[in-house]
């Protein structure tokens, strides 16, 4: 069953990157149901694949100049700081504590981009924008640490909720996800990850051409509320999904 998943992986990783997501939400569930260990095989594979499938989309979104790089660099950064801090915490808390929090977390992201609210200042500061990269990138590369996530989830609905478009919060954030992923799957190779080659290099090559496939469609055709009520609804369902079956909520 296990052999299934780059085909799924494919599929998933065409669809998240149009949301400015990495994938992770779903990589990490979906390979701990076919029967990998949560903390030391779905979350490092999750990782490692969410990056590929960051610098797969943002190669697009770089290219047709979509990236708000005031935000984006000192949101990146920030995520690489607090990610380190989250990782260590993973080791030492329990598995059912760690897919609550991940699942507490997509469900607030779900609702901020179903809700459709925006501030009406649409425009932010250079320093405003700077601010917002420093504190929420800590905060969110904690997230990203803990849960093996790149932290797309929160940061698209948190930039959306400080008025930054819905494409181009997207955009911004798969470079996010490169940073932040890049400083969780270290750690979590250095904490006692368990490769299985064969399936990681299948599962890659369906991601890096699922999420180009996903970007040159967001970045052409898809309109900015089709974003938001897309990365809500997925979100979601894989949050409801999780507490059902892997708590027992």
């Amino acid at each position: 069953m296990i052999w299934l998943a780059p085909f799924l992986f494919f599929g998933i990783s065409f669809v998240f990157s149009m949301l400015g997501m990495g994938g992770a939400q779903l990589f990490i569930p979906i390979l701990f149901w076919m029967g990998l260990d949560f903390k030391t095989e779905a979350i490092p594979l999750g990782i490692v694949l969410s990056l590929i499938s960051s610098l797969s989309a943002s190669s697009i979104y770089i290219r047709k100049q979509m990236v708000d790089w005031r935000i984006a660099i000192p949101f990146g950064l920030a995520m690489v700081a607090g990610a380190p801090l989250g990782t260590w915490v993973n080791v030492v808390i329990s598995t059912r504590s760690v897919i609550i929090f991940f699942s507490v977390l997509t469900i607030l992201g779900a609702l901020v981009m179903l809700s459709g609210w925006a501030p009406k200042k649409k425009l932010m500061s250079p320093v405003g924008k700077l601010f917002l990269g420093i504190f929420g990138g800590v905060g969110l590369g904690f997230d990203a640490g803990l849960i093996g996530r790149g932290g797309g989830a929160m940061v698209v609905p948190l930039l959306t909720l400080f008025g930054v478009g819905a494409k181009t919060a997207a955009a911004t954030s798969m470079f996010v996800v490169i940073c932040s992923t890049t400083a969780s799957l270290v750690s979590h190779l250095v904490a006692g990850a368990h490769p299985i080659w064969g399936l990681w290099a299948t599962c890659a090559l369906a991601v890096a051409l699922g999420s180009n496939l996903g970007a040159r469609f967001m970045s052409n055709k898809m309109k900015p509320r089709g974003v938001r009520v897309a990365f809500g609804i997925v979100l979601m369902i894989v949050a409801i999904a999780l507490l059902v079956k892997d708590v027992g909520w």
